[in-house]
């Protein structure tokens, strides 16, 4: 996906963000950190609080406990086939939390977990022909943090208007 930085959507001033990032497969998500970093510069995002957990089986967690004090959250993770199902519950159990803490809560968590077959597969979207996927997961949890607190405007002027038309 192509971001520009001059589209509106892309714009993290006052937006308060956290990145948790596992530590397992630490090589790969160190790049995917990086480049969560530029992409917080180019948003020029005023915060981005980093915080590690030991693999993406924790993201969940650690993401709904940050939830109640950050506009969007980052979850940046690598889960790697290996030769036995491990792969499948890590990755599916690590997507299936980050999306309930989203819906739970209604802060948006971007998901930048590289689920590949192989190393070769991860090294390429951690900064390689395929680009960075942290990158990506910063440029979309701004927007949908955006979307949000557009949203939340937008439903606050309707019960506003509302109110007004009932006590009139």
């Amino acid at each position: 996906m192509q971001w520009s930085p001059t589209d509106g959507h892309n714009d993290a001033r006052g937006l308060r963000l956290a990145v948790v990032v596992a530590r397992f497969n630490s090589d790969i998500t160190e790049k995917l950190l990086e480049g969560a970093r530029q992409a917080l510069r180019e948003a020029r995002a005023e915060t981005g609080d980093v915080f590690y957990v030991p693999g993406a089986f924790e993201l969940p967690l650690a993401s709904k406990l940050l939830a109640p004090r950050y506009d969007a959250i980052v979850a940046l993770g690598a889960v790697i086939r290996g030769d036995t199902p491990h792969f499948d519950y890590v990755a599916g159990e690590a997507a299936r939390g980050l999306q309930q803490v989203a819906l739970e809560t209604g802060v948006p968590v971007a998901f930048g977990v590289l689920t590949t077959n192989t190393y070769e597969q991860a090294v390429e979207r951690a900064g390689g022909k395929h680009g960075n996927k942290g990158y990506d997961a910063v440029m979309t949890a701004v927007e949908m943090a955006r979307l949000v607190a557009s949203s939340s405007q937008a439903s606050g002027s309707k019960k506003d208007a509302l109110q007004m038309e009932t006590r009139g």
